[in-house]
């Protein structure tokens, strides 16, 4: 796998049909979540339900870990506002919280979303909602009403209104009609949007911090090179297509460097890009593979995969923007096999692959106590994300012989949940930061 990365021999011999959408699959139920009831939304009498907003907050909610939103049959009645609400009824379910809410038309295509969370108990009201958006934003709507619910009880910002980037691969088994596809969706893997199309490999996409952009690796010119594109335009440029290897963009959190992987010089290391002036900084000099290089939320470091030590692991090696960086320092050392690492957002944290009884899982490292602790229990993960609020790790692994996407509670205390293409194969995820609104 390590090897594999650095040569760039990445076929995706997947097979799959030609749909992209994702689906999410939750494996089991939660035993320590807490019961909340979502009462589905009131529509315009006589009205067509655009998008179910009730249906959308009770997955997002179920998603977290933290919630277990009772089932409709459950519900003892289905009100729409906070003063119809008979309270004496709710108490004898196993609910909580109650949120109740409505949505009517007010224009072409345009909706007044109303909601309301409230404490079953003591009848107060904990948090209300009121906007007027454009259909297409429906989905959205509901996201941050999830978002709203999530910061209010836990005390936490939720991620559910945020974004999902992956690259989906279909293989015929006919080199000539193989195509590669750039995708981003909602957090929940709806509403995909096709970034780029091409014949040839796509390849480690991430994103800036601002969100607005994505930096990739395509060989659409039968070499890699690291194009930055603009999510809004689709017009996308060049940063790097240096002789050799091109691979492995990060953006800093100022979103003004790359981090990347070249071999312009003979060997695998690892270089930063600033932006403005397209200057080069190298940052590694060694005679061992250096690359998969990512920012720590400071900006004042970076860990990277290297072998030079005989085996992969994580270094770190502190940078700054004059161009100068100190020397290397390993930091794991459990384990021969430790790749493909990243920060949290809090900097506490990293997440990577780890080599675990010969099978590739999810690992989370504390960078105080150096403690590792396996999340996962499948064989081949890949490619580790962050949610934005650190909570949950996004990840691609396989699925007989299929590649699909799981999600991770960081502290490893529920099963994983699974996101996969309807007929397909889905790699490469990478988490967005948090939208503008």
């Amino acid at each position: 796998m390590f090897q594999q990365i650095f040569l760039l021999i990445l076929a995706f011999l997947f097979i799959m049909p030609s749909t992209y959408a994702l689906e999410i699959e939750i494996k089991g139920g939660y035993q320590s979540a807490t019961p909340i009831a979502i009462v589905p939304f009131s529509w315009g009498e006589g009205q067509q339900s655009p998008v179910d907003i009730a249906k959308i907050i009770r997955a997002d909610l179920s998603r977290s870990g933290l919630f277990s939103p009772l089932k409709l049959n459950e519900l003892p009645e289905r009100p729409a506002y906070g003063d119809s609400i008979d309270f004496a009824r709710w108490k004898s379910t196993a609910a909580e919280q109650l949120g109740v809410g409505a949505i009517k038309p007010v224009g072409k295509n345009k909706y007044e979303v109303t909601f309301q969370l409230l404490d079953i108990f003591s009848g107060q009201k904990v948090f209300s909602y009121r906007n007027t958006v454009d259909g297409k934003n429906l989905r959205r709507i509901a996201h941050q009403i999830s978002d709203n619910i999530y910061e209010k009880l836990v005390q936490e910002r939720g991620a559910f209104d945020t974004l999902i980037a992956y690259v989906v691969v279909n293989n015929n088994r006919d080199q000539k009609n193989r195509t590669y596809i750039l995708a981003i969706a909602d957090s929940d893997g709806f509403a995909e949007k096709v970034i780029l199309k091409s014949k040839k490999p796509i390849m480690s996409p991430a994103w800036s911090p601002n969100g607005k952009r994505l930096a990739y690796v395509s060989f659409e010119k039968n070499r890699s090179v690291i194009y930055i594109q603009e999510l809004k335009t689709g017009k996308r440029q060049v940063i790097a297509k240096f002789k050799g290897i091109n691979s492995g963009p990060r953006w800093s959190p100022d979103g003004k460097r790359i981090a990347m992987t070249l071999s312009k010089d003979g060997n695998s290391e690892i270089y930063i890009m600033h932006l403005a002036s397209g200057v080069l900084q190298r940052i590694t000099n060694h005679y061992g593979i250096d690359t998969e290089a990512a920012w720590a939320p400071n900006g004042q470091s970076l860990v990277f995969t290297s072998d030079r030590g005989g085996k992969p692991q994580i270094y770190q090696v502190a940078v700054n923007k004059s161009g100068r960086a100190g020397h290397p320092k390993r930091i794991t050392h459990e384990g021969n096999y430790n790749s493909r690492a990243s920060f949290s957002p809090d900097g506490k944290e990293l997440i990577l692959v780890h080599r675990n009884n010969g099978n590739y899982r999810v690992a989370k490292l504390d960078m105080n106590s150096r403690q590792l602790k396996v999340l996962t229990r499948s064989k081949l993960d890949e490619s580790p994300s962050f949610a934005p609020n650190g909570k949950l790790v996004l990840y691609a692994t396989e699925l007989h012989g299929r590649g699909i996407l799981e999600a991770v509670i960081v502290d490893g205390s529920h099963s994983p949940q699974r996101l996969r293409v309807l007929s397909g194969d889905v790699r490469e995820p990478a988490w967005s930061p948090y939208r503008s609104q």
